[in-house]
């Protein structure tokens, strides 16, 4: 049986929480997994007549009066109440009219409360997050507001395909308009890996493994040099799962759904020896206790010499020490997840804003014009991708980290992650209970369980849980 990490990790996750992967989403990260609690805040707002809008959905923006109410996930700074406050003033500068008023959600309790909101017949006008929640869930349970005409406009003609598919649903209807976008990845620690004379198995210059195989005897490599916890395969919930989804599914070329998203994949021979190939690794652990959040505190404390959930934002985060160093000082370099062919596929994140569906007409123009505003208007749109810290959705935004601080970590992932960003199945009907069953797959397997069993009962459940939401 696979040993688990020592207590004394757990302790360190409880004193320093960080923001993890998103999504989420995750983020990413991401977006954050330990947020603080739930806060609100306020933008004052006065009443005098603001400019009309670019787009014709929303021509009659500049005359309107509404409170609206916006959640908005832990999605870089926009789970900071500062910043929010000065996009909302910005907005209030053109619309007046508009009151909007905050809550912040984090990715522990977030959706209980929406769901919970939804419930009561509470769902807020406008939130924040990506299209798992928005087009494969409240989406398709028909809670949102059709976004085609957004889409449809001059605004939108620069969008990446790709962005523009994800946020919209299998009956062509658009429940996000996207705001940011980012390719999730894996980093090492280099110090630990080059004390183990592990570097060799990688190309450092590319951020790529040489290939699977050099991949664990890098990994072996490590746990030799006496940095017995290499690697953790995180499973006490969803957060950060798209770190352990994309190394199972890299490493021998699995994949999670089909191409057109009718069907999962998990039970595959690919993927059932990537399981076993991680199952029987020495340095590499299959634990119950962490979710992507404590495993990326437990990388930075150096209990941990590699993380699986990795990005950007994580990349340029500085709460312990400077952008791109461990809270000792060691160098992080971020890389793609190990492959055989040298392709890695990345799991990538997309954030936008969806509209709830709460039967007034005029708020939901509002709330389209606040959608514009953040997304389209030439400043504050970089504005808000910058609040993010990922990467802007249009392909003609350009380069927003140009003169910041973080402007070369932002170039290099845009140079070696972003190509590298896979298929979004993450909106593949029955999501969510695709999730809760990868987890509990993995944890399974953890103590010992048949891979193929396991990887088939996931696929019965998901599969189930698709054919559900699409009958």
């Amino acid at each position: 049986m696979k040993k688990k990490l020592v207590a004394l990790g757990m302790a360190s996750v409880m004193a320093a929480s960080l923001a993890a992967c998103g999504s989420s989403s995750g983020s990413s990260t991401s977006a954050a997994e330990d947020t603080a609690a739930t806060e609100q805040t306020t933008a004052a707002v006065a009443s005098t007549e603001a400019d009309t809008v670019a787009t014709e959905s929303t021509a009659e923006g500049s005359d309107l009066t509404a409170d609206l109410t916006l959640w908005t996930y832990p999605v870089g700074n926009w789970g900071d109440s500062a910043t929010v406050d000065s996009l909302i003033s910005d907005f209030n500068a053109k619309y007046p009219g508009i009151k909007v008023t905050v809550e912040y959600l984090d990715y522990t309790n977030g959706d209980d409360q929406v769901n919970t909101a939804i419930e009561g017949g509470q769902a807020p006008d406008l939130v924040l997050e990506g299209p798992e929640r928005l087009v494969a869930n409240w989406g398709a349970r028909g809670l949102m507001v059709d976004l085609s005409d957004l889409m449809s406009g001059d605004s939108a003609s620069d969008l990446y395909d790709t962005i523009r598919s994800a946020c919209t649903a299998s009956d062509g209807k658009v429940y996000e308009y996207p705001l940011c976008m980012v390719a999730h990845c894996m980093a090492i620690n280099r110090n630990m890996f080059e004390k183990a004379d592990a570097l060799q198995y990688l190309d450092e210059e590319n951020h790529t493994w040489n290939s699977t195989e050099d991949f664990l005897k890098a990994v072996q490599a490590v746990y030799d040099s006496g940095q017995t916890d290499v690697a953790a395969v995180y499973c006490a919930g969803q957060g950060g799962d798209q770190g352990t989804r994309a190394l199972v599914n890299n490493m021998y070329g699995g994949t999670f759904t089909n191409a057109d998203h009718t069907a999962y994949t998990v039970s595959s021979d690919e993927n059932n020896k990537a399981l076993k190939a991680l199952y029987d690794q020495n340095g590499i652990n299959f634990d119950a206790s962490l979710v992507g959040g404590d495993e990326i505190n437990l990388f930075r404390q150096g209990v941990l010499a590699m993380s699986l959930c990795w990005n950007a934002s994580q990349q340029n985060n500085t709460d312990n020490n400077d952008a791109g160093l461990t809270n000792d000082g060691d160098t992080i370099l971020p890389m793609a997840f190990p492959t055989e062919s040298g392709d890695a596929k990345l799991c990538g994140g997309i954030w936008g804003f969806g509209i709830f569906d709460n039967g007034d007409e005029n708020k939901i123009a509002a709330a389209k014009t606040f959608i514009d505003f953040m997304c389209n208007d030439g400043t504050e749109a970089s504005k808000a991708v910058l609040a993010a810290g990922f990467f802007p959705v249009h392909q003609n935004m350009g380069n927003v980290y140009e003169g910041t601080d973080t402007a070369d970590t932002m170039q290099m992932f845009t140079d070696y992650f972003m190509p590298k960003m896979g298929d979004y199945y993450q909106v593949t009907p029955g999501w969510a209970e695709a999730r809760t069953a990868w987890w509990n797959m993995l944890q399974s397997i953890g103590t010992g369980s048949d891979i193929p069993t396991e990887t088939a009962n996931f696929d019965t459940t998901a599969n189930a849980a698709l054919a559900a939401a699409t009958s």
